[in-house]
């Protein structure tokens, strides 16, 4: 298909995305920026949630890493599901008691000023490298399936695709973002489905028959029973439930949309809602991937990890499917991009800047703070998306979920000393005892084949991180003098 077809289709996306946030984002103030105004609909939170969770490392990468891993990474999904039922019915009940904003406050309340701005901080960093080497990836395949062949540069097409994302969330915010994410997981799904069932048309084979070849093959593996393998099924279960507890209990761009639903009812009906949904189209996307394997080399198609699936499609399949998959794709992309900027703008301005308890600040002051920092970190993501480029990983998804091993671990041990013991902090040592965690997993991670022998370290290390800034926190803890501001176990 030709490439300036497929940038006039990506023009006209983005012109319908525009359409909704102009409708979503009139008269909208910093409430609706940050939390919706509390009047966001569970049931499409839960369904643009998918898109914000999945991504476009998902699109890309689970498909990929099938020919290396088989269906390895539905351990993680076995822990995915514990992890939203944590979050569902431990934590969320905790944030609709305190009426937060950012979820980051708790720690204010529960620990101090410290604890509270290096969980903010934390949480900052964490978005910034995870978000952009999300849109790293998906910018970095629309750059070669279009851009390349019109001549245009890869940090031009970066500076207009985040300059299209801040057309549509500079004003609305998270209540912009509700409509548009459910758009966009919208044409994601249509656009995955679109490519398993024409897969399966071109290999003439039947769901139980693609099966049974993929099992030949040793595709659809999915447990991993040595213990020394980074992929041990236990240890990739329970990392998948604490990446869901950090990465989306702890987050807050995704507790963000979460709390934007107006009772905790309708929140947890919308957490569990994106569990099902998460189920099926992970198992779909591996399905998919097993479907990308069979077909590669009967296509005479070389291209391995996150170049397979784009590989395949724009060389390979007709136009309208080449046309469903670009569609799919800026749709994986967006989610993940806009949300980030958006959380991290509420973020900063609450939790480190402290708009919202700025007596000192009219409306129309905080408004301009707050457009300042929206565009300070587009500006951020523009330089740490070229940062990627320069480094070129093979297998994104790899190195996201390593990024969040070392990033939400002191948010881990932060959440999890505020709520399994009643003692209380010097406050002055809990930035040194946040950052402390990191270095020692990088040290551990470094010498491990002096260490461990074998054994490797994989997901585990997000445990780790949290387990030792745990630890350091209670060495600098002491008995509360008066019982907690928070109780130690919310209830449901």
């Amino acid at each position: 298909m030709s490439p300036v077809l497929l940038f006039c289709v990506l023009i006209a996306y983005f012109g319908l995305l525009l359409g909704v946030a102009w409708s979503t984002s009139r008269n909208a103030s910093n409430d609706s920026f940050f939390i919706g105004n509390k009047s966001s609909n569970w049931m499409l939170v839960a369904f643009g949630m998918v898109g914000t969770t999945l991504s476009g490392a998902t699109f890309i990468s689970v498909p990929g890493a099938v020919g290396h891993d088989g269906f390895g990474y539905a351990q993680v999904l076995i822990g995915y599901v514990i992890g939203y039922v944590a979050v569902a019915f431990i934590l969320l009940p905790l944030y609709y008691r305190l009426k937060l904003t950012s979820i980051y406050h708790y720690l204010d309340v529960r620990l101090g000023r410290r604890a509270y701005q290096s969980g903010a901080g934390f949480f900052i960093v964490s978005r910034l490298l995870g978000g952009s080497a999300r849109l790293y990836l998906v910018v970095n395949i629309l750059q070669a399936i279009i851009l390349d062949s019109l001549g245009v540069p890869f940090w031009l097409t970066t500076l207009v695709i985040l300059a299209m994302i801040l057309m549509y969330t500079y004003q609305g915010g998270v209540k912009t973002i509700v409509w548009t994410d459910t758009l966009q997981t919208s044409c994601m799904l249509f656009g995955l489905v679109a490519c398993v069932v024409f897969l399966l048309g071109r290999l003439d084979l039947s769901v139980g028959q693609s099966l049974a070849q993929m099992d030949a093959r040793g595709l659809s593996r999915v447990f991993t029973t040595a213990f020394d393998s980074p992929s041990f099924f236990l240890k990739q279960i329970v990392a998948g439930a604490f990446i869901v507890l950090t990465m989306t209990g702890m987050d807050q761009e995704m507790m963000q949309k979460t709390i934007s639903v107006k009772t905790l009812r309708d929140s947890q009906k919308n957490l569990l809602t994106l569990t099902l949904i998460l189920v099926i189209v992970l198992s779909l996307f591996l399905f998919l991937g097993g479907l990308l394997h069979l077909y590669a080399p009967l296509a005479g198609v070389s291209a391995s990890g996150d170049k397979l699936f784009p590989a395949i499609v724009m060389g390979h399949l007709p136009a309208a499917v080449q046309l469903i998959f670009l569609i799919a794709l800026i749709s994986a992309l967006f989610p993940s991009a806009d949300g980030a900027i958006t959380a991290l703008t509420s973020t900063f301005c609450i939790d480190l800047l402290g708009l919202t308890r700025r007596a000192d600040l009219s409306e129309a002051d905080k408004l301009r703070w707050r457009h300042r920092v929206h565009l300070g970190f587009a500006f951020l993501f523009l330089l740490l998306v070229l940062l990627f480029k320069l480094a070129d990983n093979p297998s994104m998804i790899g190195v996201i979920l390593k990024l969040a091993g070392y990033t939400y671990g002191p948010l881990l041990g932060l959440f999890a000393f505020g709520l399994l013991t009643t003692r209380a902090l010097n406050d002055r040592w809990v930035p040194l005892v946040a950052i402390g965690g990191p270095v020692l997993c990088a040290l551990l991670e470094f010498n491990q084949q002096r260490l461990f022998g074998t054994y490797r370290l994989g997901l585990e290390l997000l445990i780790i991180n949290g387990i030792l800034v745990f630890a350091g926190l209670l060495a600098i803890s002491r008995p509360a003098a008066t019982a907690p501001a928070v109780p130690a176990a919310p209830l449901a």
